[in-house]
């Protein structure tokens, strides 16, 4: 019908989508879900701020005033004290850094982050975050892929399977190095059992990104000559052994390396970002580590400008462990804190002023949180039992506190989070119900969610 109507011209314009991988049946042939969105989407891409070593809930955005009161008592003496990472555990430790409120809101936020108190009116703070596991490598595998055992698909894998890509010529999900590769490895940004083309790809916030951007050949026919043969020879592979996802996602990996030669260097440069917008995000910054993490958020902005779907930010090293201070809270808190605030607060406010921040989900997380009293005389051990994570813009209703920890700051005790829960929420803000988002493995339909999660209806705008 195609060739007939029209003079022909509905099949010449059929033949030229089918040269663009989100239209051609080569994503089906990888194992793309092609469900597409399942209802109204608010969120079409997201940044995830992974805070990796678990900040202090109570030290940053949940206070406790109860912690100054009974400073230096000791804990068991007030109320039950649950077995430890270390068990090392000193007295009842109150916050060094005060509270304030902020914006119309009066959000409570310490004084570690006077940058992000300024966008309080933007966030959706959860402060009764759970998790099922006090470890690091374990904790970690469970923020990301829903399961704290190696090997599942991380959360960008997932949206990535279940939307597709919007860019042609950068990868679908990228992870911005700052840094710090989390306890766990790469396997935390890895596809699982997905196909192999949605793992995370990792870039270095500086220079190109990339390793071997450019072409080594002496010109572009050369380097198209030696594409073909390598299209000749997997066409041979796949005649001889049917289609296999490591050589399927092979394939689609040289052609996606190919086009990111051009696209790569342009959104990895920062030279044509105004001053101003620079300086916002802290590139002019003194402490090195803030200039780092501000090169991330600026480029997190610029991939997201041009269609890359999901982004994940690490922590830079600032020498004094990521935020897990099992002791020296206040050096090491502060530290990391100095690093990330003024970078985020500038996203958040760039992404507002470009109107990108209704469509953009930005999410700020660590894989758990810290004891309300001290491990030895100034540190925090582990907490999974109640903690803080907050989101902003994607259709949030922001300026809002949803849940509650306990008087100490210790246990959600008033609507309390599972990792499931903050997924199905994450999924449903991008169009995806999570309970249909799946994909057969083991003799079952897995998904980012297991057999679990609920939307949290109340944090949706």
């Amino acid at each position: 019908m195609l060739k007939r109507s029209a003079s022909g011209f509905g099949a010449l314009a059929l033949s030229a989508l089918g040269l663009d991988r989100a239209y051609s049946s080569g994503i089906a042939d990888l194992g793309k879900a092609l469900h597409g969105p399942h209802h109204k989407v608010t969120a079409k891409n997201v940044i995830f701020l992974y805070m990796d070593g678990g900040p202090s809930q109570v030290d940053t955005f949940d206070p406790k005033p109860l912690l100054d009161k009974f400073d230096g008592k000791d804990p068991g003496a007030l109320f039950d004290v649950e077995p430890t990472q270390f068990n090392n555990n000193g007295n009842v430790l109150a916050s060094p850094w005060k509270f304030k409120q902020y914006g119309e809101s009066g959000l409570p936020v310490s004084s570690l982050f006077p940058h992000v108190a300024s966008c309080a009116d933007d966030l959706a703070v959860i402060r009764s975050m759970t998790s099922e596991f006090p470890e690091h490598t374990f904790a970690n595998y469970f923020l990301h892929t829903g399961s704290g055992l190696q090997g599942r698909p991380s959360m960008g894998a997932w949206v990535n399977y279940g939307l597709g890509s919007e860019c042609n010529n950068l990868p679908g999900f990228v992870v911005l190095n700052g840094g710090l590769v989390p306890p766990g490895g790469l396997d935390c940004f890895g596809s699982g059992f997905l196909p192999a083309s949605y793992q995370g790809s990792v870039f270095l916030p500086k220079g190109t990104g990339v390793a071997n951007i450019k072409r080594t050949e002496a010109t572009d026919q050369e380097q198209l000559s030696k594409l073909d043969l390598v299209r000749q020879l997997d066409g041979f592979a796949e005649s001889q052994f049917g289609k296999h996802d490591s050589l399927e996602s092979a394939i689609r990996n040289y052609e996606l390396a190919y086009s990111m030669q051009m696209a790569v260097p342009e959104v990895m440069s920062l030279a044509d970002e105004p001053a101003h917008i620079k300086k916002m995000y802290g590139m002019e910054a003194e402490f090195e580590h803030t200039r780092t993490y501000a090169a991330q958020c600026l480029i997190a902005r610029r991939m997201i400008e041009s269609g890359v779907r999901f982004i994940e930010l690490t922590c830079p090293n600032t020498r004094g462990d990521r935020w897990d201070q099992h002791s020296n809270l206040k050096e090491g808190h502060e530290n990391n804190a100095r690093a990330v605030d003024q970078p985020i607060a500038g996203l958040l406010k760039d992404l507002k002023q470009r109107d990108m921040l209704k469509d953009t989900l930005v999410v700020w997380a660590g894989e758990f949180g810290r004891t309300p009293f001290a491990q030895g005389a100034n540190g925090r051990d582990h907490n999974q039992f109640g903690f803080t994570v907050w989101m902003a813009g994607g259709g949030v209703k922001a300026g809002t506190v949803y849940g509650a920890t306990d008087e100490w700051g210790y246990k959600a005790v008033e609507n309390r989070v599972e990792m499931h829960d903050f997924h199905a929420t994450m999924l449903h803000l991008m169009g995806v119900d999570h309970t249909r988002s799946t994909f057969r493995f083991g003799g079952r339909d897995m998904r980012l969610t297991d057999v679990k999660g609920h939307v949290i209806h109340d944090v949706i705008a």
